[in-house]
């Protein structure tokens, strides 16, 4: 059975996630953006096997820890999509630039793209690929749970911003309607930011996206 717990991490208060099959004891972190001594240490509070980490895509906030947290742990990183290169490779410049702590370039274990499959223990997410917030913008669906991690592309009464560098605000909409709706309303997704809340209910009310 799937298990998570929300971690907000960084002065964003990005919600980076821990993610376990609890029939296995296997784990994974999501975006982690920073933090790194509290994420490995509720890991072992749990007595977790982190073995991988997985990025929405490569902004500071979300990525800014996952080199060191994958030496820490001499795990892999898994993700974003390949277009995402350009923003992992200004990683220190980005720590610099919002005053984080240096964060270090890297290359992903694995790029993703749309439609892989991810395995935890068990468990089997598939990998949508939804650029518009950034090119390489990915999101995890594990549709059993009825719940999709989807970093920075939706949240609670709102959508990502596409002001950054290589960001489209019509690709934006284009894959909240084309990928995530299909989900169906009665899944629940994670944002990276802010609270949880279920497609169907960001079909009906969300501002931007609402009626589509």
């Amino acid at each position: 059975m799937l298990r998570y717990q929300i971690l907000p991490v960084t002065p964003f208060a990005q919600n980076c996630c821990l993610l376990w099959d609890d029939a296995t004891g296997e784990a994974v972190f999501t975006d982690p953006g920073g933090e790194v001594e509290r994420l490995l240490g509720e890991a072992a509070r749990r007595e977790l096997r982190v073995g991988a980490i997985w990025l929405t895509h490569a902004h500071i906030d979300h990525a800014g820890a996952a080199g060191e947290l994958a030496q820490r742990l001499d795990v892999p990183i898994v993700g974003p999509h390949r277009d995402d290169q350009f923003w992992i490779d200004m990683l220190p410049q980005q720590s610099q630039m919002f005053g984080f702590p240096p964060a270090q370039a890297f290359t992903p274990t694995r790029w993703l793209v749309d439609g892989d499959r991810l395995e935890l223990g068990e468990l089997e997410f598939e990998v949508r690929h939804c650029p518009g917030h950034t090119p390489g913008h990915v999101v995890f669906h594990h549709a059993p749970a009825r719940r999709c991690w989807v970093g920075d592309v939706l949240f609670a009464g709102s959508i990502g911003r596409t002001d950054f560098p290589r960001g489209n605000h019509q690709q934006l909409i284009d894959s909240i309607v084309t990928r995530l709706w299909p989900m169906g309303d009665d899944t629940v997704f994670i944002p990276g930011h802010g609270p949880e809340s279920s497609f169907g209910a960001e079909r009906r009310s969300n501002p931007y996206v609402g009626g589509t």
